[in-house]
């Protein structure tokens, strides 16, 4: 996956936005202004890609467990809630990536308020 495809794929999700809030090399992909996606553009440039994403607790130590050289606590996030994944390694497969950011996507989506999630599905 390339950084078209990777922004791209984050922003078929209902209502999701890019945004640079920190650096104009950091994209943001938000859903109701809540983050899921992030990843500084000058690793895709020079060939060493990574991107945080939001994780449950349990499935991010799984997941860190499974893929030590890959899948790292977030990267200036909350540990607990956010890996780093460094998609240029082998063992992270395309659709193990989809699979990551639908698992972010959605748990932000899980957490907004009952007024945004009615929000979401009545204009998006």
């Amino acid at each position: 996956m390339n950084l078209e495809d990777f922004r791209n794929f984050c922003l078929e999700k209902k209502a999701s936005e890019e945004d640079f809030p920190f650096t104009k090399d950091i994209l943001v992909f938000k859903v109701m202004g809540k983050m899921f996606a992030l990843t500084n553009i000058n690793s895709w440039e020079s060939g060493i890609p990574e991107v945080n994403l939001k994780c449950e607790p349990e499935k991010a130590e799984e997941l860190r467990a499974k893929y030590p050289e890959s899948i790292l606590p977030g990267y200036h996030m909350h540990k607990k809630h956010w890996n780093t994944i460094k998609i240029y390694h082998k063992d992270i497969a395309p659709s193990l990536l989809t699979t990551l950011i639908n698992h972010s996507y959605q748990l932000v989506v899980q957490k907004l308020t009952k007024k945004q999630q009615q929000q979401l599905n009545e204009h998006f």
